[in-house]
C-alpha cells in the first residue's frame, strides 16, 4: 500500500515539474519570485502629468496605447504619491528617498530652482545613481534635471555616468518681450533660451523643444542597446507636458485633445520605443520599468494643462490631484499584472531599488521610503501606511490608511492666503478620493490619531541649510 502511495506521489511531482517547465503553473507561483540577479532599472518621470491624462487612468480622448499595454502587462498603482507638489523638491525626494525638507530642497520663498540659483542638491546627499553605482550599475540621466545647474549639483556630480538634457524647466531663460501667457499660447523655441547639455557641455541653445522628446528617446534607446554587459539604472525625466508645450511634426494635430493631447501621445510613443527596445534585446526579462510623474497638472494653464481626473486640485497644492500620480510598474514574467491599490510613494523607490540591487541602505541618515518589493512581487504586506503632504517646508496634510486630514489649505497658485483648519478637514480617501465630503465632525478619534502621527513625523525633522533661496 505504501509503495503504491509513493508511486502516486512521484507521479504527481513529476507531472508538476513538467507543468512548471512548460510555464502552465498558476500565475501566482510564477510571478511571486523575487529576482536572484541584479535587474536593470528604468524610471520614466514626466513633468506635470495629471492623474487623469492617460487612457489607462480614464482619459476618454487622449490615446495612449503603449502605456495602456504597459499597464495591462504590469501593475497600475492607484494610490501612488510624490514627495512634493512641484518640480525641484519632488525630484530631490525621488532620487534620495528622503523628504526634500531634509536636504534643504524646499522653500517658502522660492518653490523651485531657477537659472540664477546658487544652490542645488548637496553633495552630502546620496542619489539613486550613487547608490546603484556602488552595486556595479552603469547610470544615465536623460531629460530635465532641475536639482542645480552649477558644477557641484549636476547629474555627473551626483553619480550619473552620462547626461543628456536640460538643467531646469523648459519655460525658464525666458528672453522675449512677448507677454508670458501669449508666449505659452503660441510657443516658439526662441522665446526660451534653455540650454541642451551633454554631460557638462552645452550643445544647443536654445534647445529645439519641438524635437526634444524624440531626441531623449533616441538617447535612451542607444544607451540600452550599449549596456548588455552590466546592469544599468536609467532615469528618463521628460520635459513634457510642462508648458510651453512642444511636439514633433509627426504628432501635430494628431490628438482629439488638441496640443496637450499631441504632447501626451508623443510621450506614449516614447514609452513604446523604450519597452520595445527592451523586448527586442531580450532585456525585458531582467528590467524593471517604473512610469510616473513629478506632480499633478498645471491647472492655471487651462487646456494647455492636464487633468487630475477624479482627483481634486493640481500642481502646487496638497489636495490629491497635486501629489497622487498615474503610476505603472512593468516587468514581464516577474510582476503579477493587475491593479495595486496599496499606498506607496516615489520615496519608496530608493530602498526598493537598493534591495533589488543587493546593496545596503546607508545607516547615517533618516530615510522616508520603504522597501515595497513585498507588494510588487506579492510576497508580503505593504510596509507603508502614511503619506505626509508637504507644501514647501510645511506639512499641510497627512494620510494614515484611508483617512486624510488637511490642517492647512491654500490655492495652488495666485494667492498667498492660507486657511488653518481647526478641526482639520477629514476625508476617507477610499470612499471619497475626490475629497468632497468632510467627515471631521463624526470622527474626532481619527483626527486625534492623525495629529499624533503628524507630531511623530515632525519630531524627526531637523532644520538644514536652505538651498533654493541661495542667490
Amino acid at each position: 500500500m505504501i509503495d503504491k502511495y509513493n508511486t502516486v506521489v512521484k507521479s504527481v511531482i513529476s507531472s508538476l515539474l513538467v507543468v512548471i517547465g512548460s510555464g502552465v503553473l498558476s500565475s501566482m507561483s510564477l510571478y511571486a519570485q523575487v529576482p536572484d540577479t541584479k535587474p536593470n532599472i528604468v524610471v520614466i518621470f514626466c513633468d506635470d502629468l495629471g492623474y487623469g491624462d492617460l487612457g489607462a487612468f480614464g482619459h476618454p480622448t487622449i490615446m495612449t496605447p503603449n502605456l495602456d499595454r504597459m499597464s495591462a502587462e504590469g501593475q497600475r498603482w492607484t494610490n501612488f504619491y510624490v514627495a512634493a507638489p512641484v518640480c525641484t523638491p519632488s525630484r530631490a525626494g525621488l532620487l534620495t528617498g528622503r523628504l526634500p525638507v531634509r536636504s534643504g530642497m524646499a522653500s517658502e520663498k522660492n518653490r523651485v530652482l531657477f537659472p540664477d540659483s546658487k544652490g542645488g542638491l548637496p553633495q552630502s546627499e546620496i542619489t539613486l545613481a550613487r547608490q546603484l553605482k556602488k552595486a556595479g550599475y552603469a547610470t544615465a540621466c536623460v531629460g530635465k534635471w532641475h536639482l542645480g545647474h552649477l558644477p557641484d549639483y549636476t547629474p555627473n556630480a551626483h553619480g550619473f555616468d552620462e547626461y543628456f538634457g536640460i538643467p531646469y524647466s523648459n519655460d525658464m531663460d525666458f528672453v522675449t518681450n512677448v507677454d508670458r501667457k501669449e508666449a505659452f499660447a503660441n510657443s516658439k523655441i526662441e522665446y526660451f533660451n534653455v540650454p541642451l547639455k551633454r554631460n557638462t557641455t552645452t550643445i544647443e541653445q536654445p534647445a529645439d523643444q519641438h524635437t526634444i522628446t524624440r531626441r531623449y528617446t533616441e538617447e535612451v534607446v542607444k544607451f540600452i542597446k550599449a549596456k548588455r554587459d552590466k546592469p544599468f539604472f536609467l532615469y528618463l525625466a521628460h520635459s513634457m507636458p510642462h508648458v510651453p508645450l512642444f511636439r514633433s511634426k509627426e504628432f501635430e494635430n494628431k490628438s482629439l485633445r488638441g496640443l496637450y493631447g499631441d504632447v501626451i501621445e508623443e510621450l506614449d510613443w516614447s514609452v513604446g520605443q523604450v519597452l520595445q527596445t527592451l523586448r527586442e534585446t531580450g532585456m525585458s526579462k531582467n528590467t524593471l520599468v517604473v512610469f510616473t510623474s513629478d506632480n499633478g497638472p498645471w491647472l492655471t494653464f487651462g487646456t494647455q494643462g492636464g487633468s487630475g481626473g477624479i482627483l481634486k486640485g493640481g500642481k502646487g497644492g496638497t489636495f490629491e490631484g497635486g501629489m497622487r500620480e498615474p503610476t505603472i510598474f512593468w516587468w514581464p514574467g516577474k510582476l503579477k499584472p493587475g491593479v495595486r491599490p496599496e499606498i506607496a510613494t516615489t520615496l519608496d523607490l530608493f530602498p526598493t531599488f537598493t534591495k533589488l540591487a543587493g546593496a545596503k541602505m546607508p545607516s547615517d541618515r533618516v530615510y522616508d521610503g520603504f522597501d515595497i518589493s513585498p507588494v510588487i512581487f506579492g510576497t508580503g504586506i505593504n510596509p507603508r501606511s502614511e503619506v505626509v503632504y508637504y507644501r514647501d517646508t510645511q506639512v499641510f496634510a497627512i494620510r494614515v490608511g484611508a483617512y486624510k486630514a488637511h490642517f492647512i489649505t491654500q490655492d495652488e497658485y495666485g494667492s498667498n492666503d492660507r486657511t488653518i483648519h481647526n478641526p482639520p478637514l477629514l476625508y476617507n480617501l477610499n470612499e471619497d478620493p475626490s475629497e468632497k465630503y468632510n467627515i471631521a465632525r463624526d470622527h474626532p478619534e481619527i483626527i486625534a490619531q492623525l495629529k499624533t502621527a503628524l507630531q511623530k513625523h515632525q519630531s524627526t525633522v531637523v532644520p538644514v541649510e536652505n538651498q533654493l533661496d541661495k542667490r
